[in-house]
């Protein structure tokens, strides 16, 4: 029989059974997709086998986890603030998907979104889309002490996860800027070109030195 999740109000902000449901799939499924990545995909599964999994899922899902959770609440704030009723859905093919392609050693990585309704004008669409990688892009500087933390103490999980808290943060808001299809870019370029290009270019530019060139993240021991 399946277990109803009863809905309640965190922060202020009211979430419905769904919803936290939702979350917590998209949140779980991210974990393990970003975990897959960071390892070059299948064949670097055993490296996870043999840290014991548990402390591989755990870092994905304080980084990764974390990073969409934030992201996606950051929305559903925005559009409160403008009287909209705003939940997230979980898209269980898209999440299927970034496992897969993780497997394979990329990432695609679109778990779902905050829907609202109400109306708006194309700056309040803008700002709640912009919400969400503007926290990705904040939550990369909270990630800087950890990894300080991490290389002046010498401990080598807290490292990675500073590592990877900034590296999958950047590429959360790079990816989401991408004025394509569903994507939050598309609705901040039709509000405002400037801002976009504000927010998307360094993203950019921090995604392809950070994680493609110095390849943040992608030490340790899985």
């Amino acid at each position: 029989m399946a277990t109803n999740i009863a809905g309640r109000r965190i922060g202020g902000l009211y979430f419905s059974g769904t919803e936290l449901k939702d979350l917590l799939v998209a949140w779980l499924a991210l974990g393990v997709a970003f975990t897959l990545f960071f390892v070059g995909g299948s064949a670097g599964v055993s490296r996870i086998v043999a840290a014991g999994v548990v402390l591989p899922l755990v870092v994905g899902l304080l980084t990764a986890g974390v990073g969409f959770l934030l992201h996606e609440i950051a929305h559903k704030v925005v559009a409160v603030r403008y009287d909209q009723v705003a939940e997230f859905r979980a898209d269980n093919g898209m999440l299927f998907l970034a496992v897969a392609s993780a497997l394979l050693g990329f990432i695609f990585a679109a778990p779902g979104a905050v829907h609202h309704r109400g109306r708006l004008t194309a700056g309040e669409h803008g700002r709640i889309a912009l919400a969400g990688p503007v926290v990705n892009l904040l939550l990369m500087v909270v990630f800087l002490p950890v990894l300080y933390a991490g290389t002046l103490l010498g401990g080598e999980v807290l490292t990675l996860i500073g590592e990877r808290g900034i590296a999958i943060n950047v590429f959360l808001a790079a990816f989401n800027l991408v004025p394509y299809g569903p994507l939050d870019g598309k609705t901040v370029m039709d509000w405002s070109r400037v801002v976009w290009a504000v927010a998307f270019v360094p993203s950019v530019l921090l995604t392809v030195l950070l994680v493609f060139v110095l390849g943040l993240g992608f030490g340790g021991p899985f």
